[in-house]
């Protein structure tokens, strides 16, 4: 196994967990609700719902952050190897999967497993056995 050392960064990956988990901890103290980033957006969506300022700030905010790191530094390097129609895929499978899961990585992930719940537990496990099973059958059945 080789590891890429200049794109190793633990301290960032680190601070980064640490907002997200500040960020939800501070939204469910204040607000009493999950920070499920598919339940908020679909909350902002329906009309008349509840909550709305709070709801468009914290979406807003992860629109404005990466921003706010270009402001300071380089991006990431991203590859995507799909093209646009399997992001597109790959972006549907994710609402879908959203939906049946009842919430999302963040919602089960972030808050869900914090507060342990076996309902996050589960679906949490499921998207990680899917994300394995994904790359496996994308590298290794289909050599992409």
């Amino acid at each position: 196994m080789n590891i890429d050392w200049p794109s190793f960064t633990p301290w960032t990956s680190l601070a980064g967990g640490v907002l997200i988990g500040l960020a939800a901890s501070l939204f469910i103290v204040v607000n009493g609700r999950i920070a499920g980033v598919s339940g908020l957006l679909a909350g902002l969506l329906r009309p008349g719902s509840e909550g709305w300022a709070e709801k468009g700030l914290f979406l807003a905010g992860l629109v404005l952050a990466p921003l706010l790191w270009r402001a300071f530094g380089d991006w990431p390097q991203a590859e995507f190897r799909v093209g646009l129609p399997g992001l597109m895929l790959a972006g549907l499978l994710v609402g879908i999967g959203t939906r049946y899961g009842s919430g999302c990585t963040s919602g089960h992930g972030v808050c869900g497993m914090s507060l342990l719940s076996l309902r996050s537990l589960i679906a949490t496990s499921s998207f990680i056995v899917s994300g394995v099973a994904t790359v496996y059958v994308m590298r290794h059945l289909l050599g992409s």
